[in-house]
């Protein structure tokens, strides 16, 4: 190795000490989960569920959510919550950032894309998690469960309450009719705020523990796999029983409960249909928000997160620098995110193919690469932080 790609690698070493590169790769992770649903197809030629869909379909969006918890108690204390002043001024810094977030994710789903903009979904979950700020880890993990199951039964019991849903992503004219808009975005869009609201305190509780702690960390991986299986082992066992799959059929079509079963791990739009009954609760499938789908994908998330944290732990120092950048798209998601949104429009892409997903993936992760090789935020994470790093000279 020359003199100056030792320096190099040293200063990268250096400004990295302070960061959880394993966070860093496991948002990288849900961004490429997230554009390969949005680019790939989910069925082969033959109708089955592709491999991809099979493993990214609800939990690339799942982690998204639980990583955004963990990013929100790593910026109000880690361990130790903030208190007083500094609390109220980071409660004010992140609801800027939701504002903002929110606002783009108007904008980008003016686009006319395919895909479910997650971003104003993502801006109201912030405002509802700052309540929840000033709690330590137990407290968030207890809340965290009780709402897997809290959140979805709410949810069923206001949604036929309120106006029906539209099916096309939240975006600028919907600002004239803001009781659907905000109906939508709290209990009948595809990423429904109040159950979500599951992951963001789980992933919370998560950047509360000690992520530094092997062992910790090898619990979260250990634990994460054992719920998310449980969940979905659970799940289909009850989803078969004869007076449940009898009310299932009822509201969705199958010739038997397991070709049902089978085209709801195609997807559910955000939640169960509003005319069936609490059977529906059961049920695991991509974007169900049930609370056997919320277990199952915070599961699953607690696995991701926590095997690259302990990738990342175990990794020698020069070694954690190169999977640093081979994964820094993960420190700027909202800008890459942003950007493969936009590539998504007929203006500037032509129509998807599955070769073209290679292509998506080489943009983000060169450009997260060179980005954190130089030691800057994405344009767009600077733009949202601005009001929290006002606020923090405050403090």
């Amino acid at each position: 190795m020359s003199a100056s790609t030792s320096s190099v690698a040293d200063r990268l070493s250096g400004r990295l000490s302070t960061r959880l590169v394993g966070i860093d790769a496991a948002r990288c992770l849900a961004l490429l989960g997230m554009m390969a649903t949005h680019v790939l197809d989910p069925v082969d030629p033959s109708g089955e569920l592709t491999r991809i869909q099979e493993v990214a379909g609800g939990r690339s969006a799942a982690l998204f959510a639980v990583l955004a918890g963990v990013s929100l108690a790593l910026m109000t204390g880690r361990q130790t919550p903030v208190r007083g002043w500094v609390l109220g001024s980071r409660s004010l810094g992140l609801a800027a950032r939701a504002v903002l977030i929110a606002a783009l994710g108007l904008v980008l789903g003016s686009l006319g894309t395919d895909i479910a903009i997650i971003l104003t979904y993502y801006g109201v979950l912030f405002l509802l998690a700052i309540p929840f700020l000033g709690l330590r880890a137990r407290w968030l993990w207890l809340l965290g469960v009780a709402w897997i199951v809290a959140g979805p039964l709410l949810s069923m019991g206001i949604r036929p309450l309120l106006p029906p849903r539209q099916f096309d992503s939240p975006e600028p004219s919907q600002l004239l009719e803001p009781g659907r808009l905000l109906a939508e975005l709290l209990f009948t869009g595809y990423y429904p705020a109040v159950p979500w609201l599951a992951y963001l305190l789980i992933g919370m509780a998560i950047g509360r523990i000690d992520l530094r702690n092997r062992i910790v960390v090898d619990m979260l991986w250990t634990g994460g796999i054992i719920v998310s299986f449980a969940a979905t082992w659970l799940s289909g066992r009850l989803t078969r029983l004869p007076s449940v799959a009898e009310v299932l059929l009822r509201t969705y079509p199958g010739t038997d409960i397991d070709s049902a079963l089978t085209e709801m791990s195609h997807g559910l739009y955000g939640q169960t249909p509003i005319d069936g009954g609490w059977q529906w609760l059961l049920v695991v499938a991509p974007h169900s928000t049930t609370p056997f789908d919320l277990a199952q994908t915070i599961g699953s998330s607690m696995f991701v997160i926590g095997a690259c944290q302990m990738i990342a732990l175990r990794l020698p120092d020069r070694w954690r620098v190169g999977m640093a950048v081979l994964f820094g798209a993960g420190t700027m998601t909202l800008t890459l995110y942003s950007l493969h949104v936009v590539m998504m429009t007929a203006a500037v892409w032509p129509p998807e193919t599955p070769g073209s997903y290679v292509v998506h993936v080489l943009v983000v992760l060169t450009i997260g690469a060179f980005v954190t090789a130089w030691g800057r935020p994405g344009p767009l994470e600077w733009l949202v932080g601005r009001p929290a790093a006002w606020l923090r000279r405050l403090e």
